[in-house]
């Protein structure tokens, strides 16, 4: 909350630089983060560890009603039978954001949650960037601040 006033700050005195550092910010998270998921990292893990994301597992989307298949849309024949179960010990932890990277435009979707998740990191970093670069670019006349 203490960010929100040093930003309004910010943007009345830096205007244009501020949010141009912001979205800059911004473009350079979400590009490292799409690269990242691309190359299998496990973002989930890495967002539990720094504490932006709640340990429990994600909710399972199929709605485990009466259908043994678990998907719905799926009917079954008289001469079709259930696929067996998975050994009780060997059972396999469903993947989701796994899932959702390997979908289409699953790894950008992706990408702009976690920079969503870090927004309360590029906050400090845009207040801490805006004052050098806005000196920068009013030393080489692009931009008139008085700093």
């Amino acid at each position: 909350m203490a960010y929100t006033g040093r930003m309004r700050e910010l943007m009345k005195k830096y205007g244009k630089v501020a949010l141009g550092v912001h979205f800059s910010s911004s473009a350079a998270s979400i590009t490292g983060l799409y690269i990242a998921i691309k190359n299998s990292v496990d973002v989930e893990s890495l967002l539990q560890k720094v504490g932006l994301l709640s340990k429990e597992p994600f909710a399972s989307s199929s709605g485990g009603g009466g259908d043994p298949s678990g998907d719905p849309a799926v009917a079954l024949d008289s001469n079709d039978a259930p696929a067996p179960p998975p050994p009780v010990g060997e059972e396999k932890k469903r993947n989701r954001t796994a899932e959702l990277a390997a979908s289409s435009g699953g790894a950008l979707a992706l990408a702009i949650l976690c920079n969503k998740a870090l927004f309360p990191v590029r906050v400090p970093i845009t207040i801490a960037l805006t004052p050098p670069i806005a000196r920068f670019l009013a030393r080489r006349k692009l931009v008139k601040i008085q700093v």
